[in-house]
């Protein structure tokens, strides 16, 4: 291990060496990122995606595979591709923008991705945010199948501050109910910080990420004690019985479940897009991606703190640190971002052969 000093003041520890969830094998491989972007691209296209999606959706999906987000990296390829093939979303829909308000945007992404509806919207609300100090995006009719950070980091990257709320299919029972009414539910945040990458987290209102619990099932590893119920609505450890039947805790019992309520109410009450429980996907055998809806809000900080914002979220960090805490939001991402583009995204020897027969490259 080595020691690295990422501002004048504060000394953090590195460990040079992957957490164990991307941590390279003999039977791993490196490839450079624009060419696991563009194997992706030619992915989606190949499997009924326009050019314009297939560029968002792979750069996404490859994106959260340099950053060590196996659970929304080509872990997520077949589920994409599942969905195409049962019709259940549209692979070609062009978004629709309108801006209703000087502070609010609405898209309908017209059954399609929410990434291509947000990347449609992105130059407006950026225009709007700097006019009015602060603009909300609604997305509805749309399928967000990704990680969520992508969302907000790029506008910290220009100097604002960003919230995105997503719900997704039922699957997590609300506190002290018996069966799944909200989706994981994530919640996503990012700043500016002076002289260093945005703060970002994202998190799911679940106990765990539903595609965390895919993961266990597939590598045959248990869950910690209270992540999840099995049909019967007794607790388990095992990620079978949660997905085959079973369902999800929120995290922190009646805490966790308010804030599940509040992207419902959010992403899809607000916005005009589905419930979790509101959508039925049985005529489309193969469907994976939930159909809800997307919010999203932009604050320009310096309409409060003037140019002072990103100084000011650097000093809380820099207390963080001295008052104990090992690692910032996002932080951990960045470093394997930054290996990557050095050295290569990590990604399993076979599943680099099954993405290429994918593509129809080999």
């Amino acid at each position: 291990m080595k020691w690295i000093r990422p501002s004048s003041f504060t000394w953090v520890l590195f460990l040079t060496t992957r957490g164990p969830e991307v941590a390279a094998s003999e039977h791993d491989t490196r490839i450079p990122f624009h060419e696991l972007e563009g194997l992706l691209k030619t992915i989606f296209e190949h499997h009924g995606t326009s050019p314009a999606v297939a560029r968002t959706l792979a750069h996404n999906c490859a994106s959260a595979q340099r950053d060590g987000a196996l659970s929304h990296g080509v872990f997520r390829i077949p589920g994409y591709l599942s969905t195409l093939r049962s019709g259940w979303v549209n692979g070609q829909a062009v978004p629709k923008v309108e801006s209703v308000a000087p502070g609010f945007v609405v898209v309908d992404a017209c059954n399609g991705f929410a990434q291509p509806a947000l990347e449609a919207a992105h130059n407006l609300m950026l225009k709007k945010a700097r006019a009015n100090g602060i603009a909300m995006l609604a997305i509805r009719n749309s399928h967000h199948f990704a990680a969520l950070w992508p969302d907000v980091e790029p506008f910290a990257r220009e100097g604002m501050v960003a919230l995105a709320f997503v719900n997704s299919m039922a699957c997590v029972v609300p506190f002290g109910g018996k069966k799944p009414l909200f989706g994981t539910n994530p919640i996503s945040f990012a700043a500016p910080r002076a002289g260093a990458d945005p703060l970002v987290f994202d998190l799911a209102t679940s106990a765990i990420a539903h595609g965390d619990v895919q993961i266990a099932a597939r590598e045959g590893r248990s869950l910690p004690n209270c992540c999840g119920v099995d049909a019967q609505g007794n607790p388990t450890t095992d990620p079978a019985a949660i997905l085959n039947g079973g369902a999800l805790l929120p995290f922190g019992g009646h805490k966790g479940s308010a804030l599940s309520m509040m992207v419902e109410l959010l992403a899809a009450a607000l916005t005009g897009g589905n419930f979790s429980f509101e959508f039925d996907w049985s005529p489309y055998p193969g469907a994976k991606t939930p159909w809800t809806g997307e919010l999203v809000i932009v604050i320009d900080p310096s309409r409060g703190a003037g140019g002072d914002f990103a100084k000011r979220t650097e000093t809380l960090v820099q207390e963080m640190v001295w008052a104990g805490q090992p690692r910032q939001p996002g932080e951990r991402r960045y470093l394997r971002r930054a290996e990557a583009m050095a050295q290569g995204v990590i990604i399993g020897g076979e599943e680099l052969d099954h993405l290429r027969e994918l593509a129809g490259v080999v």
